[in-house]
């Protein structure tokens, strides 16, 4: 069973989106059902933070959330998957975000991240 996912920005995007509203709305649901715990970081807050209102809403509506720390473990691991070239430097948000799900063992990372991370060339 999925306890612990971590949820990147481009999730929240997906709710309001026609092309991913209905598999977001519906994973929105099944996390509520299964009470799983929320993973969110203090980089998904400031992206979410500058979004337009309902996108806050729905940020602001979740429960089971924690937070977690941008640590510094967090920002060399991203720092090596730049330096790997996994990713462009000006993808170090995205790296963030992977650091963060792998640091905090969480069971899923979820994305709608097509070019950075929902990528198999990429993973």
């Amino acid at each position: 069973m999925i306890k612990r996912v971590y949820i990147d920005t481009s999730v929240f995007g997906g709710y309001f989106d026609s092309e991913f509203d209905e598999p977001t709305k519906n994973f929105f649901k099944a996390l509520k059902i299964q009470n799983t715990t929320i993973l969110v970081s203090e980089i998904l807050e400031l992206e979410i933070y500058r979004a337009p209102d309902y996108i806050v809403d729905l940020f602001e509506s979740l429960h089971n959330i924690e937070r977690v720390e941008l640590s510094d473990e967090a920002k060399n691991l991203a720092e090596m998957y730049i330096s790997e070239k996994v990713v462009g430097r000006t993808s170090i948000a995205d790296c963030q975000h992977i650091a963060l799900a792998t640091i905090n063992k969480t069971d899923v990372l979820a994305s709608w991240n097509f070019k950075h991370i929902v990528n198999l060339d990429r993973i």
